[in-house]
């Protein structure tokens, strides 16, 4: 009876979301109803219910500002290079603008920011296409697939220090799997765009298959003589370079003038986070010693004040500022409801009840629940850092048990609750919202099923072959 309050909050936000009785607001609102019920069967003797949520919410809401933070300077950044002149050439859905869209440009913001801004960048070049609806929510999310590495990679540095384990080592483990993910993706890529009427020739798929072979290599790779913070930048900017360069290559001083102003915004950006990232201690808002701060060189700190100095070029800044605000609103409202989600389920211990249930009732197989485990963990987090927060420790624990070497589970744990963060129900459900078009998450979940079946599959993988 214990285990199925504890898991009653998930059942119930998994039975509204993929029924669509209610909407991401709806069906959050709804397991945190019974998320109370499941703290409370689940927190130590002696502790009371009222002052744990009371806390809960506290870290909740100081954990979500940061994200929520990130996808405001995010929009606004977006919202200060786009071109909205009428003169403007117009931009057509093409297989080639699409890829380079999601797995490309929008991998490289996600690894230059992280917290989900690959995809809101991934998303806004959709629609400037004039796609939408599922397939467009889809495509934006696949620019999420290198998430361990995203901004820099502080989840990942976090997990790392939580189960007393070299970072760039779990980094390196965690690349394998993750490389042949992103190899993957390409017909899972075709596929959306056939899905958004856009079918990809067979030409075009060569190409793209050897880019994203190029960036599977560099993940890999690169890990032997490069910290791993910056390989995500590397394994997805190298091909990024060479995707705008064929797509219009400059052939003449006016050309290369004008490729250096279309990439001086991003250039810029780039600059000034791995600046920031080179401060050394900088004073940070740390209200909560287990709890990541918020330092004064945060990621979006930069992206605010970034935006801030291209929006003084422009002439319509003040229209500009008020539709990026406008657009963040419910997005972040919802992102704060489903961390404090999480938050409740993880701190009071149902989170870690589930996980060692499952495992217990798989035996002899439980090595093999890791990746599940991962999956779930990411999904129900949203975040590569709460994920690994809420479960890297116990995913060690269980694979020690198993009789796994040390860096396997939670290396295999860090690629699946990073992936499953990018299709996570808080991230769909932002997506969803900057959407604004009724799409629904499990529309969206339905198309990325090949996308979840590969996570499983390769995490199965690793533990077979690496143990």
């Amino acid at each position: 009876m214990t285990l199925l309050l504890q898991a009653a909050p998930l059942l119930v936000l998994l039975g509204l979301l993929l029924t669509g009785r209610a909407g991401p607001l709806g069906a959050v609102l709804a397991a945190l109803a019974a998320s109370l019920v499941a703290a409370f069967v689940s927190l130590p003797a002696g502790t009371g219910l009222g002052g744990f949520v009371a806390a809960e919410a506290l870290r909740g809401a100081f954990l979500a500002s940061q994200p929520a933070a990130v996808v405001l300077g995010g929009l606004l950044f977006h919202a200060a290079v786009e071109d909205r002149r009428a003169d403007a050439a117009p931009r057509t859905p093409e297989p080639r603008a699409i890829f380079t869209a999601t797995l490309l440009m929008g991998v490289f913001m996600e690894s230059v920011t992280g917290f989900a801004v690959g995809a809101v960048f991934a998303l806004a070049a959709l629609r400037g296409m004039g796609l939408g609806g599922p397939p467009a929510a889809a495509l934006a999310l696949l620019s999420l697939c290198l998430i361990p590495w995203g901004g820099l990679g502080p989840g990942t540095a976090l997990g790392a220090a939580l189960v007393g384990l070299p970072a760039q080592e779990i980094a390196a483990m965690t690349a394998l799997p993750n490389a042949a993910w992103v190899m993957l993706l390409g017909p899972v890529c075709w596929r959306l765009c056939a899905a958004a009427g856009v079918p990809v020739p067979p030409a075009e798929r060569l190409a793209q298959a050897a880019m994203l072979g190029a960036m599977a290599g560099i993940l890999v790779l690169g890990h032997r003589v490069l910290p791993f913070e910056i390989l995500g930048i590397l394994a997805a900017g190298a091909p990024l370079l060479y995707a705008l360069w064929r797509a219009d290559p400059p052939r003449d001083a006016g050309g290369w003038r004008r490729a250096g102003r279309a990439m001086a915004p991003y250039l810029l950006l780039t600059a000034a986070l791995l600046a920031a990232r080179a401060v050394p201690d900088p004073p940070a808002f740390a209200p909560y010693a287990n709890l990541p701060p918020f330092p004064l060189t945060h990621v979006a700190v930069v992206l605010a004040a970034v935006s801030a100095g291209l929006m003084l070029l422009r002439a319509d800044a003040l229209a500009r500022t008020r539709g990026a605000l406008a657009r963040a609103g419910r997005p972040a409202l919802v992102l704060l409801l489903y961390v404090l989600l999480a938050r409740v389920m993880a701190g009071s211990g149902a989170t870690a009840a589930l996980a060692h249930a499952f495992a217990a009732a798989l035996g002899g197989a439980a090595p093999y629940a890791v990746p599940v485990l991962g999956l779930v963990a990411g999904m129900v987090t949203g975040s590569n850092v709460g994920s690994n927060a809420a479960m890297m420790p116990v995913q060690q624990a269980l694979g020690l048990a198993a009789g796994m070497p040390a860096l396997l589970a939670p290396s295999v744990h860090n690629f699946a609750g990073a992936a499953g963060a990018g299709m996570s129900f808080g991230v769909t459900a932002l997506v969803c919202g900057l959407l604004a078009d009724g799409t629904r998450p499990p529309q969206v979940w339905r198309l990325l099923l090949p996308s979840m079946a590969a996570v499983l599959a390769l995490g199965w993988a690793a533990v077979l072959l690496l143990r």
